[in-house]
């Protein structure tokens, strides 16, 4: 960035260009603000605007009265405004009342001052506002914060936590996505205050969290914070500084574990996978006569209390049944040979066997790889499994070239024995021990009769 050279780069939609003219019109200042400007001044296209102006809430709603409004938000002085099919928030200019809760305001008054607006906002690189034709306006050093990678409240960071104590989760989560660095004053802040996290709700932790673990900075993150991480998250405090006593590890397992979820792609279900694939191993810790950790049964035990946490965090049914088989699994031994692979991909299905390698060569990636290295045995397993989902295999009873119509036809008697059959021929099919044609399934029925 040099000086505001920036601002020129920026591609201002046209409603939101439109809303702006239609408030100035009618004598109300209005500029974009929050994390458009941000990423703006980034250099990346913004995709959502927010708007903030002079005008009161009831102006707002006059000013653009032949369109579609969303007035949910109206009591915080937020109108949403369809423009052209983009839906815009406008917000007045407001001041924020105590915080009780420490998440919402208790109330809200209203204010003719951009700058205090800006004031009651999180971080300075969040409290800049700019305008097509009068530049950014910027009272708090957001712009010099952006160019320095420096992730700093805005006035007092501890008020500012003790407000909304999210805004520590978002704090990570920006340094997760920017690779910035906390101002030391406001880091303390996120440290001091982090049992506040206890009045957030769980799906807003989960959400912070998750977009924490797919940044680009991640690594960074999890080592640097694990007692914050831990505060909402306490099943990983144990990690942090666990010594694994083994030559196959040169981490503690939190390092290890950091260094899985930085290896695996940025995809929310994989790295929740490898944030919480080893946490069982403190518990399942012994040492043997030379000295040597050993961590039998923690897969299970992970998989366990990884199952507890996406409960609590309220995760969707599924996200939690592909998730959890996937840490309860991260450790198995399949050999790479046709038929075992066969019956994996028919326990687990073909999406979540693709899975398992990349979970299984981010967790390779994180350990010691000049004791052992299994990076080419991984390729072979997933090449494998390609080509055998290539081959579109019959996997599901449904898949089979007969049904329970053919059995009675038979002269099976129609009941549990059906059922039990045609698991058989499944089984018997992925085997490879018979083709999936219907004159040889049949033709194996006969024989066994």
């Amino acid at each position: 960035m040099n000086g505001n050279d920036w601002m020129e780069q920026v591609h201002w939609p046209q409603p939101v260009l439109a809303a702006i003219r239609e408030l100035e019109r009618r004598g109300h200042a209005c500029w974009a603000v929050g994390g458009c400007v941000r990423d703006a001044a980034l250099s990346a296209q913004p995709h959502d605007w927010d708007l903030t102006t002079a005008a009161l809430p009831e102006e707002i709603s006059a000013a653009f009265a032949g369109y579609s409004q969303n007035l949910a938000g109206v009591r915080h002085g937020t109108v949403g405004v369809l423009l052209d099919g983009q839906m815009l928030e406008i917000t007045t200019y407001r001041v924020d009342g105590a915080y009780s809760d420490a998440r919402h305001p208790d109330g809200v008054s209203f204010t003719r001052s951009l700058r205090e607006d800006l004031a009651r906002r999180d971080f300075t690189i969040n409290a800049m506002a700019m305008h097509p034709e009068k530049g950014l306006f910027d009272p708090f050093g957001g712009l010099s914060d952006l160019r320095e990678g420096l992730l700093r409240a805005v006035g007092e960071p501890d008020k500012r936590m003790q407000e909304d104590a999210l805004r520590i989760l978002r704090g990570l989560r920006f340094i997760s996505r920017l690779g910035f660095r906390a101002e030391p004053r406001t880091e303390t802040a996120f440290r001091e205050n982090r049992a506040l996290l206890g009045h957030i709700s769980a799906e807003r932790i989960a959400a912070e969290l998750t977009g924490m673990l797919v940044g680009e900075h991640v690594y960074e993150v999890l080592l640097s914070y694990p007692d914050v991480i831990g505060t909402v998250l306490p099943e990983v405090q144990p990690a942090a500084g666990f010594d694994q006593h083994t030559p196959y590890h040169l981490y503690d397992v939190w390092g290890h574990t950091a260094l899985a979820v930085q290896s695996v792609e940025p995809e929310p279900l994989l790295r929740w996978v490898m944030l919480l694939h080893d946490i069982g191993k403190p518990g399942r810790f012994t040492m043997d006569a030379q000295g040597v950790g050993h961590f039998k049964g923690h897969a299970i035990l992970s998989a366990e209390m990884a199952e507890n946490i996406l409960r609590r965090l309220k995760f969707p049914r599924r996200f939690i049944e592909e998730a959890v088989p996937l840490i309860r699994w991260h450790d198995v031994n399949i050999p790479a040979e046709e038929k075992p692979l066969r019956r994996w991909m028919a326990k687990l299905g073909e999406e979540q066997l693709l899975r398992l390698w990349q979970i299984k060569r981010a967790d390779n990636l994180a350990q010691n790889r000049a004791k052992s290295d299994r990076t080419g045995e991984i390729d072979t397993l997933e090449a494998m499994t390609r080509k055998l989902i290539g081959e579109q295999p019959c996997l599901r009873v449904k898949d089979l070239a007969v049904s329970g119509s053919d059995l009675i036809n038979l002269g099976m008697q129609p009941g549990p024995q059906i059922g039990q059959t045609l698991e058989r021929l499944l089984q018997a099919v992925i085997d490879g021990d018979v083709r999936n044609e219907r004159g040889e399934l049949l033709g194996c029925l006969m024989k066994n009769e």
